[in-house]
């Protein structure tokens, strides 16, 4: 895998926007989305809601990783 990040399109309250995360952070942000049954934009938007005046990509590396270390 490539620690390069990768720019993909989200959808936010019915706004496009593009967030770039290294591949292993996208591969476990989609696993997360399914596991908790919820769309990856619908995951999005609620780590957006809470993310205060932290970039949304930093947000859901943060994420990604409290759930990880959380699930151990």
């Amino acid at each position: 895998m490539s620690g390069r990040p990768v720019k993909r399109s989200l959808t936010l309250h019915g706004h496009r926007t593009s967030v770039s995360l290294e591949e292993a952070f996208w591969a476990e942000f989609r696993r997360l989305a399914s596991a908790d049954g919820v769309p990856l934009n619908r995951l999005a938007e609620r780590i957006d809601e809470a993310r205060g005046d932290v970039g949304l990509a930093s947000a859901i590396r943060v994420y990604v990783l409290e759930r990880a270390l959380g699930e151990r």
